[in-house]
């Protein structure tokens, strides 16, 4: 019986029926989203993810629990994904602009992207910096309900998704920045 509390209250929180204390979103975000951040998909309420991104280049497990404490732009995407080829650039440069204790950038191949593959199309795009990694049979992706390549996620210092964008976009634009600064709570 124990077992079935648990997975039901598991269940729940992965379709965000529980979650930590809500928090709204970011006061006037909605005067924010202009440019290609007009497709953002601002949540009312933050919603739980499951914690596993996947492998790294050696095969070992990572979690999303690592970058604990941080806001993160978790970008799903493909190396046959022409949109990708063109945000990536951008991803990269949002990384050296931004990344440090508080903000971080992680990419996620998803689907059958061998890892060669994977290294070519970053040094290619000028990206080989990004964290990355693989979710070769999409399981993560089918958990946070990415159906579609890219989609981008911003995620809480909690681990939990608060906005995303379906398609490509400008991530190291002034008006992403713009939405990152609002959501962190800076330059009101």
């Amino acid at each position: 019986m124990k077992k079935l509390l648990s997975a039901l209250v598991y269940t729940a929180a992965l379709l965000g029926a529980i979650s930590g204390p809500a928090q709204a979103a970011p006061e006037g975000i909605e005067d924010l989203l202009t440019g290609e951040m007009r497709k953002l998909q601002v949540l009312e309420a933050p919603k739980p993810l499951d914690t596993t991104i996947s492998w790294d280049d050696a095969g070992a497990t990572v979690s999303l629990g690592d970058y604990a404490g941080k806001w993160v732009v978790l970008n799903y995407w493909a190396v046959w994904c022409a949109p990708c080829r063109e945000e990536m650039p951008t991803l990269a440069a949002l990384q050296e602009a931004r990344e440090g204790e508080d903000f971080a950038v992680i990419t996620l191949a998803s689907g059958p992207n061998a890892p060669e593959k994977v290294a070519q199309f970053l040094e290619e795009e000028g990206a080989a910096a990004l964290p990355h990694f693989r979710d070769p049979k999409s399981a993560q992706a089918r958990a946070s309900a990415v159906f579609g390549l890219p989609v981008t996620l911003l995620v809480d210092p909690e681990g939990r998704e608060v906005a995303r964008l379906i398609g490509g976009a400008d991530w190291n634009s002034p008006e992403a920045h713009a939405v990152y600064d609002a959501f962190m709570g800076e330059g009101s």
